[in-house]
């Protein structure tokens, strides 16, 4: 059985060979907060198409200590509002984020995941049809 959208491979920037073009933009480490103010947890990586050298999501670490028992939600970069020199504001609330679909590698295919993930917080994927990349953050990869 086919799909309607392409095969989609996206790739942990930490796990590349890749950088950020400027590395003033690497918003890796940064808090991040939802619409309201509430802190969502902290960006842990960015997630890259490899084909087209772009970001495409926030990959957002939450809870834990010292990066053990933590949980990770993905952001579709079209959420980020604004980002200032600590924090990476997002347009969503932080119940949208906590209730987004999780990611399990085991028991889930990554083309059906990020299909249902842009439905969950309302944008058009970047596979569909008169898509524009966000040109507020604009990544260089």
């Amino acid at each position: 059985m086919t799909t309607p959208y392409p095969s989609i491979e996206l790739i942990k920037l930490s796990d590349s060979d890749r950088m950020v073009g400027d590395p003033a933009e690497d918003i890796r480490g940064r808090k991040v907060q939802d619409r309201d103010g509430h802190e969502l947890g902290r960006v842990d990586d960015l997630l890259i198409d490899p084909d087209e050298q772009k970001v495409r999501m926030l990959h957002v670490a939450h809870g834990g200590i010292l990066g053990f028992g933590a949980s990770h939600s993905y952001v579709p970069i079209e959420a980020i509002r604004a980002i200032d020199d600590e924090v990476v504001h997002v347009a969503e609330p932080k119940q949208i984020v906590a209730e987004a679909p999780v990611y399990d590698p085991e028991l889930i295919d990554a083309t059906e995941y990020y299909n249902e993930l842009y439905r969950h917080y309302g944008y058009s994927p970047y596979w569909s049809a008169g898509y524009l990349y966000p040109g507020y953050p604009y990544y260089r990869i």
